[in-house]
């Protein structure tokens, strides 16, 4: 964690959301985007997934993102990678952090990357040995989150103490860190404070990502906050709420980053970001993606009046 904030706000639009949508957009557009997200404060970036072109066009792009993206003073260039496949090629690119997405559910799973969730925890254990294989400087971090953690659109319910043993299987796969997502926007806040407690236990605080929640059903925030209260301090994020998951039906709405930004430095936590910055980086995203739909609550109505950002905290 950056020393000047208290919590890490991670965006992933240019890869969840664009992902979720059937235009592409321009090479050119989404480095501007990512250089105006960057100028507003964020310090992690998903720029994008390295997978097959004929599966998800919008992401063809991606090598040349992240060896752009490398050039922006720090900033974090994340990139999801499904397999050992797009392991190799976010390294090649220059990736620092590699996303995995190994899911808890079966059908979502085989939907999504085409593996079941043994074959995509062995799939990470392959991607970690291969990190092991580059001098000490050269190895991105691994970070794993668990798909449809809190239930699947394809399969309902999802066992928790399943979610919490793959937990242990992916640490001793040597995953560095890992978190839940909540995929297909099923989570509630008492289930996220039960969960993100239980994964704690399991695999120790020093290997805890953070949670990526969407807002499908309108609990994001509030799970933002469960989510807090168990001591996670890395959320994921989408400007103007854009995303969603195209292999889980109906699973629409990452958390909006405008809005969880003014949240949590309304509630005293610092996040580094600059809040009008951020707003403004929505009409560079529109530019890229004309008359496309965006959402958030702060964007419509503006930061009240008196308004002041977290500051540093003393000692507790």
């Amino acid at each position: 964690m950056p020393q000047n904030i208290d919590v890490l706000v991670s965006e992933v639009g240019p890869r969840d959301g664009l992902q979720s949508i059937k235009r592409t957009m321009p090479t050119k557009a989404k480095l501007d985007w990512i250089q105006a997200l960057a100028a507003a404060g964020l310090q992690e970036i998903e720029v994008g997934s390295f997978v097959s072109p004929r599966l998800l066009p919008q992401m063809a792009d991606c090598d040349e993102l992240v060896k752009e993206s490398n050039k922006i003073k720090n900033l974090t260039v994340l990139a999801l990678v499904p397999n050992l496949k797009g392991a190799e090629r976010a390294i090649a690119a220059g990736a620092r952090k590699l996303t995995m997405p190994p899911s808890a559910s079966r059908t979502h799973g085989l939907n999504n990357i085409g593996k079941t969730p043994e074959e995509a925890i062995d799939e990470v254990k392959r991607v970690c040995a291969l990190r092991d294989t580059l001098p000490v400087k050269q190895r991105p971090e691994v970070e794993v989150g668990i798909s449809t953690a809190f239930g699947c659109t394809l399969e309902g319910p999802v066992s928790e103490d399943w979610v919490i043993e793959m937990a242990g299987l992916l640490a001793k796969a040597g995953a560095d860190s890992i978190g839940l997502s909540d995929t297909s926007g099923y989570a509630n806040p008492n289930q996220i404070k039960r969960m993100f407690r239980r994964l704690r236990n399991e695999i120790g605080p020093e290997k805890m990502a953070g949670a990526h929640l969407h807002n499908t059903r309108g609990q994001g925030l509030a799970n933002v906050v469960a989510a807090l209260e168990e001591e996670v301090t890395t959320f994921d994020s989408s400007l103007g709420g854009l995303g969603g998951c195209p292999y889980a039906p109906g699973a629409t709405g990452n958390i909006v980053t405008e809005d969880l930004v003014f949240m949590l430095e309304a509630m005293g936590l610092r996040t580094g970001i600059d809040i009008e910055a951020l707003i403004a980086a929505r009409e560079v995203l529109l530019h890229g993606l004309p008359e496309e739909m965006i959402y958030g609550s702060l964007p419509e109505v503006g930061l009240p009046k008196g308004f002041t950002y977290a500051k540093a905290r003393g000692p507790m």
